[in-house]
């Protein structure tokens, strides 16, 4: 199985009010939105919580099947992207947490990919991210 998962996290106010969007796409482009309010945080954090949820959610979903699954990640956050696939190193303590969570749990999945786009083409998900906010801010 093949997903292409565009997330994207923000905060109003950093740190300030934060949430995560998540668009997953299967090889059959059918579509699960995922969103979640996060509290007060950064959007660093924000960014990456996203990266997490979604390999938390496919873990769930894919429970037989994860050694086999591929996951394409599309971020408009080139600071994570960098960071994730070890161009930048990570030396934010409370990121670093959720970097090791992100490798750790991208170990069941046959290969786990990262891709920066603009913002621009990463609509869906920041569309969820601000519904977030609106309806708890």
């Amino acid at each position: 199985m093949k997903f292409t998962v565009n997330t994207d996290g923000g905060s109003r106010g950093n740190p300030g009010p934060a949430a995560i969007g998540v668009v997953l796409k299967d090889q059959n482009q059918n579509i699960t939105e995922l969103s979640k309010f996060l509290g007060n945080t950064t959007n660093n954090v924000a960014e990456y919580t996203a990266v997490l949820h979604a390999l938390e959610y496919l873990q769930n979903l894919e429970k037989n099947g994860t050694c086999e699954t591929e996951v394409a990640f599309i971020l408009d956050s080139e600071l994570v992207v960098k960071q994730l696939t070890g161009l930048y190193k990570i030396k934010e303590p409370s990121l670093l947490i959720i970097a090791n969570q992100i490798k750790k749990t991208s170990l069941n999945f046959k290969l786990v990919s990262y891709q920066h786009v603009k913002r621009e083409f990463n609509k869906h998900a920041d569309k969820l991210v601000n519904r977030e906010l609106d309806q708890n801010v």
